[in-house]
């Protein structure tokens, strides 16, 4: 397993990079990762190369039996290039072109920029495409970060309009799929069609969800042209560090398709204070392409630029790796090695502090690093049995973000509320594409399945006709692929497998609540945002409105469908009434559950023929758990004391 820091070597005295290759020897670190913002000192000046300082670098850090993450430098164009070429420069919606100074400046569909990267990557690439130290490519640096993911520079409207053009084929086809008979916007050329810039009040919801669909191609195609140049010289793997829940200006399902390994940075103390939200982002990532991944950027001291978050307590940094490895992390790197002390990020802290001596987190992390180097073969390729999958579409946040037509109802903000409820309940949860395979799941949830295809529906209905149970959240089935909304009664083409249609819908918003039971159940529940009143037409009532001028209408209803069978939920349930709805929809199909005391987080991994069950205590308290086995970690049998933040992973055969 590999395990490993973020290095800046150009960042300190070379006479200094012997001795952080020692200590990192001495943590059990075997990996780092370089050179991802160092374009300037590798072309110095256009065409004049210098690879001798990061040749130094590799050599020092393999004498200490430390191998390398290469990465592309094109996160962070130089001077030079910038002031000589300004036209590469990203330019925001509200038309103002970005200047030197940061990172992320660059627009990705810039072809002179594109030709300036594959120059810098091929260069790198044949220099140390047959280096046995370099085990890994990194493209650029976290895709999307500082919104530069949407540009509105010319060069952007003119490949929008091409784009377009091959999307739809015909003006005709482009301008009934946009409804531009609305407002006079019938375009009649191509070079007609604009972006949605901040000079446009209010913009077509159509044009805007595909403008997102073409900014996040842009990106990709940007992405895929780096994978080509390393492929030319290098067998090594590819990956790119993406981000989780909340970063979704890039549709990461198939920028994934042209990775080898997905990898992402994680920052536990940047997600609301809660570990499910962790968590939510490791299985996303997961689901990219069905297998293990690496944390490319693990948090491991106080993060933050101006204003840093408060310092990891003892053990959480330990906390926090097993819980990336619990959900399928195959490798771990810290980000940082040692805290820069100028620039942008002087308090974001690394493993060592600024004086670069060893000392608390330093300590943990080694710790740790023996436990891995200990049992690193038993816990990396392990996989997630196929329990639940929560269904998750950019282009559905893409649309309902531009539409929330509820105030405070929130794409990931749902997603992320029924991924709780699921793990409350103590559910193996994946987060997949809606495309993917769904054979083998004994639960498919769509919290907020918006745009539909009938291609979609067909994938869905196969999956269900042959003995599957999906669940569908309300607000599903409203758009089409262009985003209009559809003229059949609601759920539109999921309505034949639903069983029923909304006779009417009240956009209640946040703050705003209604009540509904379960039948047979004695128990109000809560819910909010929204309420579709439902009407069977084939399908079974499952729980009504129990509040409201719809008081009494169906609120859930069930449909059977050959073999499986179709829930569709016209509301959005509070907190502990999805819990409750989710426990009781896993226990109706019979799912086994492992509910845990509150803090306490349990996740299981297979391992060839072994089940390993982590353990992960969030809480500051001590917790003790009975029965639960041998813990790998601390030799303890049956009874096991989780310490504050403390980790157990025990294994039994499966």
């Amino acid at each position: 397993m590999y395990y490993g820091a973020d290095y800046y070597p150009e960042h300190w005295p070379q006479e200094r990079w012997a001795l952080d290759a020692r200590l990192m020897r001495e943590a059990h670190i075997n990996v780092v990762r370089l050179a991802e913002f160092a374009w300037a000192l590798l072309e110095p000046s256009e065409g004049t190369y210098d690879f001798s300082w990061l040749d130094l670098a590799i050599e020092t850090l393999a004498r200490e039996g430390i191998k390398v993450v290469m990465c592309t430098p094109t996160a962070a164009p130089p001077a030079w290039l910038c002031t000589a070429h300004p036209e590469i420069m990203r330019v925001t919606r509200d038309g103002r072109r970005v200047s030197f100074g940061m990172r992320r400046q660059y627009c990705a569909t810039s072809a002179l920029y594109r030709r300036y990267s594959a120059n810098i990557n091929r260069k790198l690439v044949e220099h140390y495409a047959h280096n046995e130290n370099v085990v890994l490519w990194q493209l650029d640096n976290e895709f999307g970060c500082h919104d530069s993911t949407r540009c509105y520079c010319p060069e952007c409207q003119a490949a929008f309009q091409a784009w377009c053009r091959q999307r739809y084929g015909s003006l005709q086809a482009l301008n009934e799929a946009w409804g531009t008979s609305f407002w006079s916007h019938v375009y009649t050329a191509w070079e007609q069609i604009p972006l949605p810039t901040d000079s446009v009040a209010i913009s077509n919801p159509c044009l805007e969800l595909d403008y997102d669909r073409f900014s996040s191609d842009q990106m990709i195609s940007y992405a895929r042209e780096q994978v080509d140049v390393i492929k030319e010289f290098s067998i090594a793997p590819i990956t790119t560090n993406l981000m989780g829940i909340g970063f979704d200006t890039i549709d990461y399902h198939r920028l994934a398709q042209d990775l080898d390994l997905v990898s992402w940075d994680n920052y536990p103390s940047f997600a609301g204070g809660t570990p499910s939200r962790v968590s939510f982002s490791h299985d996303l990532m997961r689901g990219l392409k069905g297998q293990p991944f690496w944390v490319m950027e693990e948090q491991s001291g106080p993060a933050g630029g101006a204003v840093a978050t408060p310092t990891p307590m003892p053990g959480q940094i330990r906390l926090w790796s097993y819980q990336a490895m619990a959900h399928g992390a195959d490798g771990i790197v810290y980000f940082r090695w040692r805290t820069c002390s100028f620039n942008s990020e002087e308090y974001w802290h690394g493993i060592l502090d600024h004086h670069g001596e060893p000392d608390r987190r330093y300590r943990e992390v080694q710790a740790m690093g023996e436990e891995v180097e200990r049992l690193g073969a038993r816990l990396e390729g392990a996989a997630s049995p196929r329990s639940v999958a929560l269904l998750y579409s950019y282009p559905d946040g893409w649309a309902v973000t531009l539409q929330p037509t509820a105030e405070g109802l929130s794409y990931s903000g749902l997603m992320l509320a029924y991924y709780n409820a699921l793990r409350t309940a103590g559910a193996s949860v994946d987060i997949i594409s809606p495309w993917d395979e769904l054979d083998g799941y004994e639960l498919v949830v769509a919290p907020m399945l918006h745009v539909v295809t009938p291609e979609l529906v067909d994938h869905l209905a196969a999956y269900v006709e042959a003995g599957g149970s999906l669940y569908l959240g309300t607000r599903s089935g409203v758009k089409d692929a262009s985003n209009r909304v559809v003229t059949q009664r609601l759920p539109g083409l999921l309505a034949p497998l639903v069983g029923a249609t909304v006779a009417e819908y009240d956009p209640i918003g946040a703050g705003q609540t209604r009540q509904f039971m379960l039948r047979g159940a004695h128990e109000v529940q809560t819910c909010t945002l929204w309420v579709d009143v439902l009407r069977p037409t084939i399908a079974e009532t499952i729980a009504t409105y129990a509040s409201g001028y719809y008081a009494g209408e169906t609120a859930l209803c069930r449909n059977r469908v050959k073999q499986g069978q179709v829930w569709y939920c016209g509301t959005i349930p509070e907190e502990a009434s999805l819990a409750m709805l989710m426990g009781w929809l896993l226990g109706e199909l019979g799912v086994e559950l492992h509910p845990m005391p509150k803090g306490i987080e349990r996740v299981v991994r297979l391992q060839g023929g072994c089940q390993q069950v982590y353990y992960l205590n969030h809480t500051s308290e001590a917790v003790t758990l009975v029965g639960a086995g041998t813990d790998l970690l601390s030799g303890a049998v049956n009874t096991i004391t989780l310490e504050p933040f403390g980790v157990a992973i025990t294994e039994k055969e499966s």
